[in-house]
């Protein structure tokens, strides 16, 4: 027997209980019941029972809800992290340590906390996502954490070596800045008073230096003492170049800060590496002074000039003229009211002007390619502001021991490596400027400001997609994808026996999932 619906023109179609036989070779029916009054939910009930199924009263009767956790954003966490070679950075590490590990950068992503924080929302009973049980890690003790944080240090050589060899094979940029966090407590070794970074002047911190190439990935970490000043960390990093990772012909862009005359004379240039970064204003001065008042005139095509002087010898010199910078400029002499008219007369003639230094000849690299290399330490900034502040969250840091402070910058460090990539992917569903690469060939130079595209400036005034999705931030992106939920569930007839439902994805979250190329319904 089975059922069957039959249209009827303008009427609702007649459900029927029809039984299949044969006759003379010949497969016929013959209708036993018109169920057409019967409710829809009883005709279902009947359909599955005529398929040897089994019929309850209620969904309730059949599947129990034992627990649900938040898990979409685990899993394009997790997914993402596994795209990037995250199990093989820890693949040498025991069993138990390489789950916890990646564990330990994917949490740094989807919830970031302390030491305690995590071990309360990894461990099984007090768990705030699936994450602890899609690894499978049962219960785990915030010892446990200390004893993957312990492994670290001793690997960070190979992972970083591992990350170089995919992006800076071949490359000839490497960007490279400085940043501070306060670090609570006074007994470890690294926790001392400095220029603080982060406006906080009471609080003891450290210092950690970033490597990333060209396009802003981040390559390499390295913690310091701190009261580490910028330049005095540049000769461990071109050494982590040269003996490290084995490169021998880069361009190191750094800010003026970092890269001074003395470690040009006594690091960089000793180790054949070439540099690109910015006079200070005192030397900008003496270079006006040599080559006489820059006219405005002389700026008015490409807003750069190429120069050499004696001052800087084997040095490609380009000098910028900024607009922007020129109106500041010229707002803040206003208020130096204590200054001679002389004084402020040599000032303005300075007025929007900076100068990129570079070691590398204009045949190897033209001034408007030497200005964008040197702006592209934003990129730096940008990787600073999510380890710090935005989504990552490194500090406060808690650890006495100087390796284990090491250990965590480093765990930002890949974890910022994965949301850089996610990043990426997610482009077309956040607040970015998809064509931003597109954007250098349309400015007249690398000086002019840069602008958002037409496309992006529609996004931002509609607030969604091409396909009419809205946008959002990195971090309201994770919270929708949080709401795809990780069900624990059982039946009455084996209540021992769990079963794992997902969520459906709302399509939103499919889009999602389809660009990072991952799958929420894989739950282990």
């Amino acid at each position: 027997m089975y059922i069957e619906s039959v249209p009827n023109r303008n009427s609702p179609p007649a459900v029927l209980l029809r039984e299949a036989f044969r006759e003379q070779g010949k497969v016929r029916k013959r209708t036993l019941a018109n169920l057409s009054c019967l409710p829809a939910e009883v005709i279902e009930g009947l359909r599955i029972l005529l398929k040897g199924g089994v019929a309850v009263p209620s969904a309730d009767e059949v599947f129990t809800i034992e627990r649900s956790l938040p898990h979409g954003h685990v899993a394009a966490v997790l997914g993402s992290a596994t795209a990037c070679g995250a199990p093989d950075w820890f693949a040498a590490a025991p069993e138990r340590l390489r789950k916890l590990l990646l564990a330990m950068v994917v949490a740094r992503i989807v919830s970031p906390g302390s030491k305690l924080a995590t071990h309360r929302m990894l461990s099984d009973d007090t768990a705030a996502h699936s994450l602890g049980r899609v690894l499978g890690l049962g219960q785990i003790e915030p010892e446990d954490l200390d004893r993957a944080l312990d492994w670290l240090p001793a690997a960070q050589a190979t992972i970083e070596r591992r990350l170089a060899r995919r992006h800076l094979a071949g490359s000839t940029l490497v960007l490279y800045d400085l940043s501070s966090t306060g670090l609570t407590g006074r007994c470890c070794p690294l926790a001392a008073g400095g220029h603080p970074r982060d406006g906080k002047r009471d609080d003891t911190q450290i210092v950690f230096g970033l490597i990333c190439a060209a396009d802003g990935c981040p390559v390499a970490v390295e913690v310091f003492s701190g009261n580490t000043a910028d330049p005095a960390t540049v000769a461990a990093q071109v050494a982590k170049l040269k003996s490290r990772f084995a490169i021998e012909r880069v361009a190191w862009v750094g800010d003026r800060q970092m890269i001074t005359s003395a470690r040009i004379r006594d690091v960089l240039q000793p180790n054949g590496i070439d540099w690109i970064s910015r006079l200070r204003a005192p030397q900008v001065a003496q270079l006006a002074q040599e080559h006489g008042p820059f006219q405005q005139s002389l700026f008015d095509e490409r807003n750069l000039l190429e120069l050499t002087s004696e001052h800087f010898p084997g040095e490609h010199l380009v000098v910028c003229r900024n607009p922007l910078l020129a109106e500041e400029r010229s707002r803040q002499r206003g208020e130096l009211l204590a200054a001679t008219e002389a004084e402020l007369a040599t000032v303005a003639a300075l007025d929007g002007l900076y100068v990129i230094r570079t070691s590398l000849a204009a045949d190897k690299l033209a001034a408007n390619a030497a200005v964008a290399a040197y702006k592209s330490l934003s990129q730096v900034e940008c990787a600073f502001r999510s380890i710090k502040m935005v989504d990552l969250k490194v500090r406060p840091v808690f650890h006495d021991s100087a390796e284990r402070v090491r250990a965590q910058v480093f765990l930002c460090m890949l974890a910022y490596y994965v949301e850089w990539h996610m990043r990426r992917r997610l482009k077309p569903m956040l607040f970015e400027d998809e064509f931003i690469d597109a954007a250098p060939a349309e400015k007249p130079s690398a000086v002019a400001t840069a602008q958002r595209s037409a496309h992006a400036k529609v996004e931002d005034a509609t607030g969604r997609a091409d396909d009419g999705t809205p946008l959002h931030s990195f971090r309201t992106l994770m919270q929708d994808l949080g709401t795809l939920a990780y069900h624990v569930t059982y039946t009455a007839l084996n209540p021992k026996a769990k079963i794992i439902l997902t969520t459906r994805p709302t399509p939103l979250q499919e889009k999602a999932f389809a660009l990072l190329g991952a799958n929420p319904a894989r739950t282990r």
